[in-house]
């Protein structure tokens, strides 16, 4: 007996990967997020390739992997796929000390974030 299958969110010509504890706050991590929403996949993939942001590198690689969800896993055209949602969500935060002046210290946070990319299949309109 096992766990009864749960229904499936996204549609029958989606796929979605999340990547979770990314080192980054999901402030900065929401602008790289930006710049692929409502692209073609092989343009969001260019854009993530020459952007000079330290995270996008990661974020091609969550994008890459749901490309490869959506191929693999759900028989998805590669070539007529587009980014739907590329969402940021908050992750956990370390708090560390700083020491200061006259036995003072500093708070320092270091936020963490995740995000997740859905890919849909277009159908043509020829």
């Amino acid at each position: 007996m096992g766990k009864p299958h749960r229904e499936r969110k996204l549609g029958e010509n989606e796929a979605q990967a999340v990547t979770r504890l990314l080192r980054v706050s999901p402030q900065k991590l929401n602008l790289v997020a930006q710049m692929i929403r409502g692209k073609k996949v092989d343009r969001a993939l260019a854009d993530l390739t020459f952007s000079r942001k330290r995270i996008a590198q990661d974020v091609k690689k969550t994008l890459q992997s749901a490309i490869a969800n959506a191929e693999n896993n759900h028989d998805l055209d590669v070539d007529a796929l587009v980014v739907k949602e590329a969402y940021v969500g908050k992750g956990l935060v370390m708090k560390r000390i700083k020491p200061r002046a006259r036995g003072r210290a500093a708070r320092i946070l270091k936020p963490f974030s995740q995000i997740t990319v859905v890919v849909h299949q277009v159908e043509d309109a020829a």
